[in-house]
């Protein structure tokens, strides 16, 4: 059997979308050796039998990713370690591989000449077991209501492996590789440098690298920009240093688009990775992703605000906004809500993500992870697709159009948990954002829904700790009966005043936070003080610093 087909069969069995009995009897039906174009189309045709024409173009995205996957995986040589029959896992029926993390591409494949896109009509000459193949418990189940839920091979970053190298002998920017004598290198030797630079990230306690053409590279530590040489990048070696990391696909895509985002892992460090041109050439941010999905209380909530988000994440269905300004911590806060979910709940998991950052493997829940530009064209038509996925959560990585925001307010009033982000910086102004994307004819009956549907806003900033690193600032809005009235009259000026007084339903401002956090000896006085605007809370600061001061004089 060819391996691109091994590669095809391993991926559809390793995510229940198909049997092994089935994908050998569907093989064998073909004469001779078949190539992966026959094999593949046969398969498709099987899996949309009875399908509507939509729900067949989903299965058909689906079918020609792992088709890319496969392709890539043959093009190494090496053969998947196929599963068995014996390999049945739980209740479910679906095969689990014997080895899953090696199983994906360091960099995806282009489906090579020879290999057409398919289409969702059937070929009724090419597929003569499509029709008597016999249904089994691991095909694509459909429900009346059209509803589906259909395996596909697990996504993930580009990958490199990790660089030998002993990060305690790296303490400041100078023991970092220069990128002075890029001119000079081999495009092997540039894709070693990048990545052992990535890789000292950190080590450095640094959370971005920007390499931008006209400009020093320079990284992000503690809120701050700090340079880590004075030498400018030249654009022929900016385009260099940001490119080398991409497959042929990808860096064609990016020279018509002139953007693009996606993951990358170097050994255990993942990265969310930005490439853009400007009018200098090309610039790339890499920002570090956490090594592990950390708990509510490790980023840096309050043991009383964790329990009460916690509380919010028992609900069946409704919507949770979690803002905050860019580079706020809002994916790590989102990664963490549904680690909760999954471990303590047993439903099905939709994330839609630009890219996809931290990898959530399934544990009481199905996850289903998408990543827009490679799973799906964007945000709306994949939360549209969701919807009929027989989703229990969805998260949504970012609600900035109206027809997203549209479709998750209606998700979370029809029986769905709805988790979004925003770009903004309080309770008022996310309500403000949500409703002031709709023309004002439809924001009465929007407001109506909303008032409905939340369950509550979290809003977070990252300020300065007690330690010397970040920590962060939030408030924690719930959808009280006081604060439904709000919504529903369009008084969103009224929230804070709600909040402030609805701390016995959870509810805290971000002036009580930093109040909360001097108090437990998290921040500082003076970073308390300077991020504090409400003057009564201001007061309370000031109050508790002196006693804490009288406290020590006592002391001594």
């Amino acid at each position: 059997m060819p391996l691109d087909i091994q590669w095809f069969i391993f991926a559809l069995i390793s995510n229940g979308a198909i049997s092994a009995e089935d994908a050998d009897r569907l093989y064998q039906s073909l004469e001779g050796t078949p190539d992966l174009e026959s094999y593949a189309q046969l398969v498709l045709d099987r899996m949309i039998t009875g399908l509507s024409e939509e729900d067949q173009q989903s299965v058909l995205e689906q079918v020609q990713a792992v088709i890319d996957y496969a392709v890539a995986q043959a093009e190494t040589g090496i053969g998947p370690d196929m599963p068995t029959n014996n390999s049945r896992a739980g209740s479910g029926g679906a095969y689990a591989p014997a080895r899953r993390a090696a199983a994906f591409p360091r960099q995806a494949a282009p489906v090579p000449a020879g290999h057409r896109r398919f289409s969702s009509a059937p070929a009724a000459a090419s597929a003569p077991a499509a029709a008597t193949a016999e249904p089994d418990s691991d095909a694509p189940r459909t429900s009346g209501a059209g509803k589906k839920r259909t395996g596909i091979v697990r996504e993930s970053a580009t990958r490199f492996e990790s660089i030998d190298i002993d990060l305690s002998q790296i303490q400041s920017y100078e023991d970092l590789p220069s990128l002075r004598n890029v001119s000079e290198l081999s495009d092997v030797e540039i894709e070693q440098l990048v990545i052992t630079l990535l890789t000292c990230l950190r080590a450095l306690g640094a959370s971005d690298l920007h390499i931008s053409a006209g400009s020093p590279p320079f990284v992000r530590r503690m809120l701050q920009i700090e340079r880590i040489d004075d030498w400018v990048i030249p654009a022929e070696d900016a385009w260099r240093l940001n490119t080398v990391l991409l497959s042929p696909e990808r860096k064609k895509r990016f020279e018509e688009e002139q953007d693009i985002n996606f993951a990358l892992e170097v050994g255990l460090d993942r990265f969310r990775v930005c490439l853009m041109v400007q009018k200098d050439g090309t610039s790339a941010s890499y920002r570090l992703v956490p090594d592990h999905i950390c708990n509510l209380e490790e980023l840096g909530f309050l043991d009383r605000d964790a329990a009460t988000i916690r509380r919010l994440l028992d609900f069946n269905n409704g919507l949770i906004l979690v803002t905050g300004p860019i580079g706020s911590g809002k994916t790590t806060t989102l990664a963490a809500m549904v680690n909760i979910i999954n471990e303590k709940r047993t439903d099905h998991i939709i994330t839609v993500e630009d890219p996809i950052e931290i990898l959530q493997f399934s544990k009481g829940c199905q996850v289903t992870q998408r990543e827009i530009g490679k799973h799906t064209i964007s945000y709306r038509t994949a939360l549209k697709a969701a919807l009929r996925e027989d989703p229990d959560v969805i998260v949504i990585g970012e609600l900035h159009d109206l027809e997203t925001i549209e479709n998750a307010i209606t998700a979370s009033e029809t029986g769905h948990l709805v988790i979004g982000t925003l770009h903004t910086g309080d309770a008022a102004n996310t309500l403000n954002r949500l409703l002031d994307v709709f023309p004002p004819s439809q924001q009465p009956q929007i407001r109506a829904m909303t008032s409905g549907s939340l369950r509550g806003i979290i809003c977070q900033k990252l300020v300065p700790a007690e330690n010397g690193g970040l920590t962060i600032g939030y408030e924690i809005l719930i959808n009280s009966m006081a604060v439904a009235n709000i919504i529903s009259e369009g008084q969103a000026f009224k929230l804070k005043s709600a909040m402030q007084i609805g701390s016995k339903q959870g509810m805290c401002t971000f002036d009580q936070c930093l109040l909360g956090k001097y108090r437990a000896g998290l921040i500082t006085y003076e970073v308390a003080k300077f991020y504090m605007h409400d003057q009564a809370e201001t007061a309370q600061l000031e109050r508790e610093n002196a006693i804490r001061q009288a406290k020590q004089l006592q002391a001594k």
